[in-house]
């Protein structure tokens, strides 16, 4: 009441009339005002709140060994150009946003098997951009990965491709296809068991093939940063999960090496892997000998791409030994507590054979023995320590590729007494 009374007072009728109007007009325009100017600018912060929720890490260039992009929408692999297209709407932002080049080989530390790796662009496509026409479409997830780089050496066969090929596919459960780049045909003859107990559909030669559409696809392989080595916390399964694997996989039957009691009979299966042109045992006949004396039955073999046979061989047996080597990546077909006995030329052997194999025998539950050759035992005619050695290459030619051992049988007896201990309970 006070107010309309002041409100009388200060304007006659008509003024009053019209201020109403106003008002009432003014009330109007506000909520106009909101929806025509400010919605825009609330809609663009409401998109990109929820843009940022929904970002994605695309590819992984910061592991210390390898790098891999992980993408899980829809992508067109064009292997002609060496290009996986990833199709993206322009309402959406790639984390990194790209483009992103990977060479899928799991050891990028090492130039010169990357080198030997083909590189792939991972790239999005957005908005009014080409897309890639689909020559095939596929149902299933992808993994695209080299058989580039070291492939041909044995241990880097498992350490660079299988063994990280396993950590990454083994989730899908076989439904999932295996795209592959630098393909080598005798490579993929050799691994076939492992290769289709890991997908249940027939490899893509990528690199000859036009373009093939996936609902995702991971480019490169996830590894650990050690050989040989699976990291349960990490990706899920554990070596022991992998060496289960290979036991299925090449229908291997002992899971566990022979346990013997004091009085018993039984001999356990010594195996001595052989080789022909460097770091070979000269008396072989000496050794197996002296195995023999001491209650092994001996068996000598040479590893070769007859991955079957070879597998087979090595899980028979229960100690296992020989010279640093490619070779000795067999141990990953043992039994679990057997008895694996590494052979160190002179030179320096000890950090790779240690980081190579022994660290990584312990992992797949294995009993680690060393034995160092003295000069002596080793052919080499000049003495190591006062020839300049200069780098890998220097390291390789005359420690690798330039000596052979003559294994003194009374020295190394004890250690062959040690792993016969061992297997007593």
């Amino acid at each position: 009441m006070k107010h309309d009374s002041t409100l009388a007072r200060s304007f006659d009728h008509h003024e009053q009339k019209r201020l109403r109007y106003g008002t009432f007009a003014c009330c109007l325009l506000i909520p106009l005002y909101f929806c025509t100017v400010l919605r825009p600018s609330l809609n663009l912060l409401v998109f990109s709140e929820v843009v940022t929720k929904n970002l994605e890490p695309i590819c992984n260039v910061l592991e210390p060994r390898t790098n891999f992009c992980e993408i899980n929408r829809d992508v067109r692999v064009d292997g002609k150009s060496s290009t996986v297209s990833i199709v993206s709407s322009q309402m959406e932002v790639l984390a990194g946003n790209g483009p992103w080049t990977i060479r899928p080989y799991a050891r990028k530390e090492d130039k010169k098997p990357m080198n030997h790796t083909r590189a792939w662009s991972v790239k999005p496509v957005i908005g009014d951009q080409e897309v890639p026409r689909c020559s095939r479409n596929h149902s299933v997830p992808a993994i695209l990965f080299s058989n580039g780089g070291y492939t041909g050496n044995h241990f880097h066969e498992f350490t660079d491709i299988v063994v990280p090929l396993y950590i990454t596919s083994r989730k899908y459960d076989g439904e999932v296809q295996f795209l592959i780049s630098d393909l080598r045909t005798w490579w993929v003859a050799k691994f076939q068991a492992i290769l289709k107990g890991l997908s249940n559909y027939e490899l893509l030669d990528i690199d000859k093939e036009a373009v093939h559409c996936f609902p995702s696809i991971t480019v490169g392989l996830k590894r650990h940063p050690k050989d040989l080595t699976i990291d349960p916390s990490k990706h899920s399964y554990s070596m022991k999960d992998f060496r289960e694997f290979l036991r299925n996989t090449y229908s291997l039957k002992r899971a566990n090496a022979i346990r013997i009691r004091d009085g018993q009979r039984k001999k356990p299966r010594l195996l001595i892997i052989s080789r022909r042109r460097t770091r070979c045992f000269t008396n072989l006949r000496q050794i197996t000998k002296m195995a023999r004396t001491l209650g092994y039955k001996v068996t000598v073999e040479e590893a070769d791409r007859n991955m079957s046979r070879i597998a087979q061989v090595v899980n028979s047996c229960d100690v296992l030994m020989g010279v640093h080597g490619a070779g000795l990546t067999n141990i990953l077909f043992l039994p679990e507590n057997s008895i694996f006995i590494q052979i160190l030329p002179i030179g320096g052997f000890e950090w790779i054979a240690t980081n190579y194999f022994g660290v990584p025998s312990r992992g797949m539950n294995l009993n680690y023995l060393e034995y160092k050759i003295s000069k002596e035992e080793s052919t080499l005619i000049n003495d190591p320590h006062t020839t300049p050695i200069r780098g890998w290459e220097g390291f390789k030619s005359t420690f690798l590729n330039a000596q052979n051992i003559k294994l003194n049988v009374n020295r190394f007896r004890p250690t062959l007494l040690k792993a016969l201990e061992l297997l007593h309970y």
